[in-house]
């Protein structure tokens, strides 16, 4: 070394130099020290990268609500007009009935053509694949409700959606001017969100947005999935929390070939026979993670998750993953619930909590996680302070 080549490799004065321009302006960045080459710094660039990309996917992102949130669950709802300003994205309603138009002008060699499709992709039984049965009748209605959602879609140039249970057509089915979808378009959303589009059920627009976002930021990387908190499984220091819906769980995550049912489901306004795809998902390592409105500003919810085999569920034939949160079923549970997060999530494998930490610092929202070594005092405590700090910060 001589003194040209330290005055031409400087960066350990130019670094701080605009590390410090950046602190004076406010300006919110990511840190990365280390050798340009180096497989560890290339790969915390490669983190941000992808956040970057996800995060101007959302500065033009639609989000259509087919229906209302579903009454009285405050979770799930929002000042949208913030949304807008902090997150990017842009929420509208579409009303059922123009939805309904769309669904009209699907005609019926699009839906055997679709139908097919499902034959080629996915585990079906006899009943499935036999034309005249009441299961094929109803994998071919759910096939016309994908192409109507599909198509409409399409034509606002939307990235995600929501549905409702409770608004999904004319009311009667037995009406002779029915026009509708006879059941939840639960196959539908399981197949779109595959592709990429956001969802969020039960008019979570929050989730919707938060799924396409991870969507982006997933590519090439494995499964995700939007996921509820479905019910709880007590069995001392293995507890865990089953993760399901009605039906609408992402293919991606998947341990074996979904399989193609159909199955009653009397939950919403439609008490009928609805297909669906069912499955388990893959054991193993992920993190979950969820964004709620506090009303003075939007907090990112992260929790570091192990999904693990699930005992055979034969009276629950919905697509489902099980998992134990860190850093125990209690704590993880309970910090959860003390943060305010919903029940609702967006889960994946492999986008680790670093790209939630940039994502939240994009875009200049709080966020707290959950990890092994949280104790319910020391994030209660972080909760706290972070309120502080934000009535100040205003």
């Amino acid at each position: 070394m001589d003194m040209d080549f330290m005055n031409l490799n400087q960066s350990a004065h130019g670094d701080r130099e605009f590390g410090h321009i950046c602190a004076r302006l406010n300006v919110r960045r990511k840190v990365v020290v280390g050798y340009w080459k180096d497989a560890k710094t290339l790969a915390r660039i490669a983190v941000w990268s992808r956040v970057a990309a996800a995060w101007a996917d959302a500065q033009d992102m639609l989000v259509l609500r087919f229906g209302d949130q579903m009454n009285n669950v405050a979770v799930t709802d929002g000042d949208k007009v913030a949304a807008e300003m902090q997150l990017g994205y842009h929420v509208d309603y579409c009303p059922v009935s123009e939805l309904m138009e769309y669904f009209k002008k699907v005609t019926d060699a699009e839906v055997d053509k679709l139908v097919e499709v499902y034959h080629a992709e996915y585990a079906c039984g006899d009943a499935v694949l036999t034309p005249g049965t009441v299961e094929y009748k109803s994998v071919w209605n759910a096939a016309k409700a994908e192409l109507a959602l599909r198509a409409c879609l399409e034509a606002h140039g939307a990235k995600a959606f929501t549905t409702n249970f409770d608004d999904l057509g004319t009311d009667d089915i037995n009406d002779p001017q029915f026009v509708g979808f006879d059941q939840i378009p639960g196959l539908a959303s399981q197949r779109l969100m595959a592709e990429g589009y956001g969802f969020g059920a039960e008019g979570d627009w929050k989730s919707a947005a938060l799924y396409r976002t991870l969507w982006v930021m997933n590519q090439g990387l494995g499964g995700c999935s939007f996921l509820e908190d479905y019910t709880l499984n007590f069995d001392g220091s293995n507890s865990s929390i089953l993760q399901a819906h009605m039906l609408e769980v992402c293919p991606m995550i998947a341990e074996e070939k979904p399989r193609l049912e159909v199955h009653f489901l009397g939950i919403g306004i439609r008490k009928a026979q609805t297909a669906r795809l069912v499955f388990t998902s893959r054991p193993g390592k992920g993190v979950t993670a969820t964004v709620i409105d506090m009303g003075n500003r939007f907090r990112l919810i992260v929790n570091d998750v192990e999904c693990i085999k699930s005992k055979p569920l034969p009276k629950l034939p919905v697509a489902s993953a099980l998992w134990i949160p860190m850093p125990d079923f209690e704590t993880g549970a309970g910090a959860w619930i003390m943060a305010g997060g919903t029940h609702h999530s967006c889960f994946a494998y492999n986008v680790t909590p670093e790209y939630w930490a940039d994502y939240a610092e994009m875009a200049g929202i709080e966020m707290v996680h959950i990890d092994e070594n949280t104790t319910m005092e020391s994030f209660k405590r972080e909760l706290r302070v972070n309120d502080v700090y934000y009535l100040l910060n205003k």
